[in-house]
């Protein structure tokens, strides 16, 4: 199950990871059929400069196609750089950008987001072993 707003227990171990330095966040989005992309990209332009003061960036936004394996289908990707943790619940929790996510909820269907940890493949590796 999907769901466009943030899963209390989840955040709770995100918020335990707070020290962690920079980090990459996979958002999968499907939209709303009726005006989820127009409504997606207001809030893109109002939640802006909320995530620009954190030193947010977007990194990659993609328009997915040919759907290879699985079986769930999205309307874009995007990759967020955050300088941190601390960067992304400064954030979520301004009023100013909260305002702008009105139009998120507006635009959204259903969509992932991913928070990851860098990392090079031999040490990816070495972690599966």
């Amino acid at each position: 199950m999907y769901d466009v707003e943030v899963d209390p227990n989840q955040l709770k171990k995100f918020t335990k990871n707070i020290e962690q330095g920079e980090f990459k966040m996979l958002n999968l989005l499907k939209f709303k059929k009726d005006g989820g992309k127009e409504n997606y990209a207001r809030y893109l332009a109002e939640s802006g400069p909320f995530a620009k003061a954190v030193g947010a960036s977007v990194e990659y936004l993609g328009i997915p196609k040919e759907l290879l394996t699985g079986k769930e289908d999205w309307d874009l990707l995007l990759l967020v750089n955050y300088p941190s943790r601390k960067a992304f619940l400064d954030l979520i929790t301004n009023p100013g950008y909260l305002k702008a996510h009105e139009w998120r909820k507006k635009a959204v269907e259903r969509a992932v987001l991913y928070p990851t940890t860098p990392s090079t493949p031999p040490e990816y590796i070495k972690s599966l072993l």
